[in-house]
């Protein structure tokens, strides 16, 4: 897509496609509110924006947009490829084993059930232990922290999508 096309959407349009970005009514209506966007530079700005004026509920409703990574069956299925998934990426990533899946599978339950919100981070080119070795450096943080990191690392993942919606890797 491109930047003439996302301005040219249909609100309805418009709200779905940055739905797919970002899962917080209010940032998606501000984003929609806000087009047309002059350039590339703009859409990120007003999004960096929009995103910084939300309130904690807020956050929290775009956390719930991102499934929970919460049984090992679902941990399998996605780390079972990862060297071809990996392929093209800068650092090496190597297959999961059985214990970081299961120390990853409680390593979610554990912050879900401490900060009463999924762990959020950034994946893209992660692997399975360094997923797990992040989710142990932020269990011990206070909720607020931890709000804090996990609002930062959603903006870079709404950042990635809205990359990918206009065709940037």
């Amino acid at each position: 897509m491109t930047l003439v096309q996302l301005n040219n959407l249909t609100t309805a349009e418009a709200s779905h496609t940055f739905m797919q970005c970002c899962t917080a009514s209010l940032w998606v209506g501000a984003m929609v509110q806000a087009r047309p966007f002059v350039d590339k530079n703009a859409l990120s700005t007003h999004a960096n924006f929009a995103w910084q004026t939300l309130a904690e509920t807020d956050y929290l409703e775009a956390f719930e947009g991102h499934p929970q990574i919460g049984n090992i069956n679902t941990l399998r299925a996605k780390y079972a490829n990862t060297k071809e998934l990996a392929s093209g990426e800068q650092s090496a990533v190597s297959d999961a084993g059985e214990k970081i899946l299961v120390d990853l599978a409680t390593g979610n339950a554990d912050y879900l059930e401490k900060f009463g919100f999924i762990f959020i981070v950034c994946a893209t080119g992660k692997s399975a232990a360094q997923m797990l070795t992040l989710l142990q450096a932020r269990l011990p943080n206070d909720r607020a922290t931890e709000l804090v990191n996990a609002a930062e690392e959603q903006r870079k993942i709404f950042h990635l999508r809205l990359d990918k919606l206009l065709g940037r890797k």
